[in-house]
């Protein structure tokens, strides 16, 4: 009997890690799947223990999604932003090596083994502004709506790099992902208008 609810145990733990790429032995723990089990899995190499008390099947090919979810979970008052959204979004062919997650001007920086993770601070109004929450892996995931975060990436251009703005101010037009009426409307509530304005004159005249 002993045997038969390990084979469960083992077998219930490969179906979750493949549904949801990575997992918190707590979170398994609370599936069915016993701390032993998953020892032994590790042991034997189905299983790989990418940080303390976070699992993934070995070999297994993690998507930024499941990443993005992940972060979510670990700070949870914080938005996926700049390149992070941009990709989530589409709008850039850069293949961020870390998740960028904003939080705000006060908030205690947390430390995040895994995944790799960007903390860009942002003011509480920027913060809250153009939020959309997108569920993965069944995590709520905030993250800036395509308009707002091309305007961030304008605000952040020397960290993310002028060209990267860029190419998101184009694909979002070229896309109809965002209107630059909305574009407009982020740009002077963070005060970055000025600045992005002739960009964006200039990407409609050219049609994107």
């Amino acid at each position: 009997m002993a045997a038969a609810t390990e084979i469960s145990q083992r077998d219930r733990a490969v179906e979750l890690l493949k549904e949801r790429g990575v997992m918190r032995r707590i979170e398994l723990s609370d599936a069915g799947v016993h701390p032993e089990t998953l020892s032994r899995l590790v042991e034997e190499g189905v299983l790989t223990r990418v940080s303390r008390g976070l699992y993934q099947l070995t070999g297994a090919d993690i998507t930024a999604p499941h990443d993005l979810a992940e972060v979510a979970k670990r700070v949870p008052k914080g938005v996926i932003c700049l390149i992070s959204a941009l990709q989530f979004h589409e709008l850039t062919l850069q293949t961020p090596s870390r998740v960028w997650v904003a939080i705000g001007p006060k908030a205690r920086k947390p430390k995040i083994e895994y995944p790799p993770t960007r903390i860009v601070r942002f003011g509480e109004q920027a913060l809250s502004l153009g939020v959309q929450t997108h569920t993965i892996d069944g995590v709520p995931v905030p993250i800036f709506d395509p308009a707002k975060t091309v305007v961030d990436c304008f605000r952040f251009r020397k960290l993310v790099g002028f060209d990267v703005a860029l190419e998101g101010l184009h694909n979002v037009i070229k896309s109809g992902k965002a209107k630059p009426a909305e574009i407009v409307r982020h740009a002077r509530d963070t005060r970055i208008w000025s600045v992005l304005r002739p960009y964006l004159e200039m990407v409609v005249a050219d049609g994107a």
